[in-house]
């Protein structure tokens, strides 16, 4: 499957979108504040994007809880109508541009539009690409007992199972290899 530059850098602010959301009622929300808005938009680069307030917090987490139900998604039909909301409730309207120094590339969102609509049709169509390319079982949950961050899939043979092979994987590889270790021990 191939990945423009744009669709990643989409796939890419999606998943970490996805992921600011509080995993459990212990956990800290990632966008706690407008603040932490702004830094989410400037980190990715979100271009077109004017000046951010408490009503465009609560339309990005709308949004983020119903990314999140894509990526939780059973099949390609739910995913697709999750999409479709999200897209058809964006008004999107796409256009080419070539901004700061990136080559022709397609918009999906309507010049002016506000960050929630940006991002739910964005992101939205870099998810839809999946979709339509057969590809949906991609879009992932860590499969960590204590992990369910969400991850697009990118490796050849569709295998990754963990947000990040350092971290969850590495941790559950080395518990197996101890609990193997004791039980051969014991």
């Amino acid at each position: 499957m191939l990945i423009t530059h744009d669709t990643r850098c989409a796939l890419d602010t999606v998943v970490d979108l996805v992921n600011t959301a509080p995993e459990d009622d212990t956990t800290p929300d990632g966008l706690p504040d407008v603040a932490a808005l702004e830094d989410f938009v400037q980190n990715h680069e979100v271009s077109d994007v004017g000046v951010l307030s408490e009503f465009d917090l609560s339309a990005v987490k709308k949004i983020r809880g119903r990314f999140g139900s894509v990526f939780a998604a059973a099949d390609a039909r739910i995913a697709a109508g999750l999409i479709n909301e999200l897209v058809a409730a964006a008004g999107t309207t796409p256009r080419l541009t070539d901004h700061d120094g990136y080559d022709w590339h397609v918009h999906y969102f309507a010049p002016g539009a506000s960050v929630a609509d940006h991002l739910a049709a964005d992101c939205g169509m870099a998810l839809a690409f999946f979709v339509v390319a057969g590809e949906q079982e991609r879009l992932r949950r860590c499969e960590a007992p204590d992990c369910r961050r969400a991850f697009v899939d990118l490796s050849r043979n569709r295998s990754r199972r963990y947000c990040d092979s350092r971290t969850c994987g590495n941790r559950l590889h080395v518990a197996a290899y101890r609990a193997r270790r004791k039980e051969a021990a014991g």
